[in-house]
């Protein structure tokens, strides 16, 4: 993005090349009346029930992150609060992939998708909006042991391993999502979107590092409780934003559990409510089961049983050699020995060399273009691993530059070539090429031949890890997989557009404290040309009450909402809870806190 905006927040600066590439304006003049009275309605709601329920203290925590109950916040406004305290806001366009996602949280910057839900999914939506991401992530952001966590969890959830199935799944929770939320979308194509992502999910395989790391995301910075099994407060984004399931999570049906290892058995369901949710003491456990799952994953372990990760991946991975070496490509191959010990790797199509995230000159993916493969292992009859020796050991071997060098391996593989160059990093070898090179295996196998050139073989005893994505991500370009599938932008009929000039006249009289005089005709207009409106009879109610108006238009107002919430069940609880924060105001209730 050349007209990149960095909000004159250092955490937004510092984003890579490849994650401005999901960034969107916000577009803050796109917001309607509506939605600003569904923000408004919402954090009201929010703030009344989650006082006595969120483990932060709601309020000063908005503030800190520079939210208002009142209005959709601004991202500057955002930025300059969040910058305070070390991190930094987005706006992107609905979900994002997993991978994308985790490594903004690393680079402490919180990606809030532009978009609001609309009035008939008020409680809860099952795609990203501004509220969900700002009013549930930005106010505990300011708790230093949380923020802690949230970026640490970053970093491990960077270099997770994906499986192939996890970009389809992706791709399906994203599309329905979009469809749930878009307006006039037929029925029958969001029921062929539903049955699509359920034969996914049904179909998974085994799950990958990243679908496991996603439940532990889940169970904690969405829908995570901290405290005791019998009084637990909420911490969990997706709670602290869904005014529908804050309030039921804490019904006794919901089981309350410890938040442990075994928490990652435990799928979830984004379309439902869920059956149980887990409770932490502290966040420093959340970060100790944290570092307990890091050190079951690929970029800790390494080895073959890494490498068949990355293969499954089917997307561009990094696998380290014991030299330090990197390795960064799409793998497609590996030998294993009667051990299970890895003897060679091999990658097709573009692949890069870097050491300690730096790709080594002369070995890009334009070089590497048709893949990379080389032993892994020590040579017959050395114990020291070949990495460790120097050059002048080299030589007594046979491996100087200008030689021609035999090198047989423990695994059979068998290099035989002219020296050209070697290349040493920090006291190793790390990399030899060669001129006129054969490689074979013990079984006569060819691996490579003379008329396919230089032959770089990469040093290395062991593979000690292997992670998603790229070594260098910006030297290897790395374009994150961008979906084609993209959120719906509304068009309003004129009949909505009259009922969002209704809303804002209701807003004005509310901020300005005049015009007044409109609210009864206005009232007579939402009763005959917007029936299925409830949202701004409530705002009128509350004006009407707080400025004692008029006694008779307020005992109206009364009776057409309860009889709305009692003969509409679907507004029931929506209209009882407004009646309820009218009668109790927001504004005292932060005085009390």
């Amino acid at each position: 993005m050349s007209d990149f905006n960095d909000f004159n927040n250092q955490q937004v600066a510092n984003l890579p090349k490849h994650l401005r590439q999901f960034i969107v304006e916000q577009h803050y003049e796109k917001y309607t009346p509506v939605d600003q009275a569904v923000w408004r309605y919402v954090m009201r709601q929010n703030y009344s029930y989650l006082k006595h329920v969120a483990y932060y203290p709601y309020i000063k925590g908005l503030t800190r992150a520079g939210l208002s109950i009142e209005k959709i916040p601004d991202l500057q406004t955002m930025n300059d609060n969040l910058g305070k305290i070390g991190w930094g806001a987005v706006t992107v366009d609905g979900f994002i992939p997993p991978a994308a996602f985790m490594e903004y949280q690393a680079c402490r910057v919180l990606v809030i998708a532009a978009d609001i839900r609309q009035l008939k999914h008020i409680e809860y939506t099952p795609s990203p909006d501004i509220i969900h991401e700002s009013a549930g992530h930005a106010p505990i952001i300011a708790d230093t042991d949380y923020n802690s966590y949230l970026s640490y969890f970053g970093s491990i959830g960077t270099k997770a391993m994906f499986s192939s199935k996890d970009y389809e799944l992706y791709e399906a929770i994203r599309k329905l999502s979009i469809l749930k939320e878009a307006i006039g979308v037929a029925e029958e194509e969001i029921t062929a979107a539903e049955k699509k992502l359920q034969y996914i999910s049904e179909n998974m395989g085994e799950s990958s590092e990243m679908a496991l790391l996603g439940r532990l995301h889940w169970w904690t910075v969405e829908y995570g409780l901290i405290g005791t099994l019998e009084e637990p407060k909420i911490y969990g984004a997706a709670l602290l934003s869904s005014i529908g399931e804050s309030a039921t999570c804490m019904n006794p049906d919901v089981k309350k559990l410890w938040y442990n290892m075994d928490t990652i058995n435990y799928p979830y369901d984004i379309t439902q409510q869920q059956p149980q949710l887990f409770v932490t003491e502290t966040f420093q456990n959340l970060i100790d089961v944290l570092e307990a799952f890091a050190d079951t994953m690929a970029f800790r372990r390494g080895g073959a049983e890494s490498i068949m990760k990355a293969i499954e991946c089917k997307n561009p991975s990094t696998a380290v050699y014991s030299s330090g070496l990197q390795v960064t490509g799409v793998f497609t191959d590996m030998g294993i020995d009667q051990h299970d010990d890895l003897i060679f790797i091999r990658t097709t199509g573009p692949t890069a060399l870097a050491y300690q995230d730096h790709q080594l000159d002369g070995h890009g993916k334009d070089y590497h273009k048709d893949g990379f493969s080389s032993p892994v292992g020590k040579l017959k009859g050395k114990e020291k691993a070949l990495e460790a020796h120097s050059a002048e050991e080299l030589t007594e071997l046979g491996i100087g530059q200008g030689q021609r060098a035999y090198l047989n391996f423990e695994s059979g593989i068998e290099v035989n070539g002219l020296v050209k160059q070697v290349q040493f990093r920090d006291s190793k070898v790390i990399l030899i090429t060669f001129e006129d090179c054969t490689v074979k295996e013990s079984n006569g196998n060819i691996l490579f031949q003379p008329s396919w050139g230089l032959y770089d073989m990469a040093v290395g005893e062991r593979i000690i890890s292997v992670y998603n994505g790229a070594a260098d991500k910006e030297a290897y370009e790395e374009t994150v997989f961008v979906s084609k599938e993209q959120t719906h932008k509304a068009v309003y009929d004129q009949k909505t557009q009259n009922l969002h000039e209704i809303y804002q006249k209701v807003r004005s009289a509310r901020e300005k404290q005049t015009g007044y005089e409109d609210l009864r005709p206005i009232f007579e207009q939402l009763k005959t040309e917007h029936r299925e409106d409830w949202l701004c009879a409530l705002e009128i109610l509350e004006i009407v009450y707080h400025q004692q108006l008029d006694p008779d238009f307020e005992k109206e107002l009364r009776i057409y909402l309860e009889i709305k919430a009692a003969t509409e069940p679907e507004y029931t609880k929506l209209i009882n809870d407004g009646l309820h924060v009218i009668a109790n105001p927001v504004t005292q209730l932060i005085n009390e806190e």
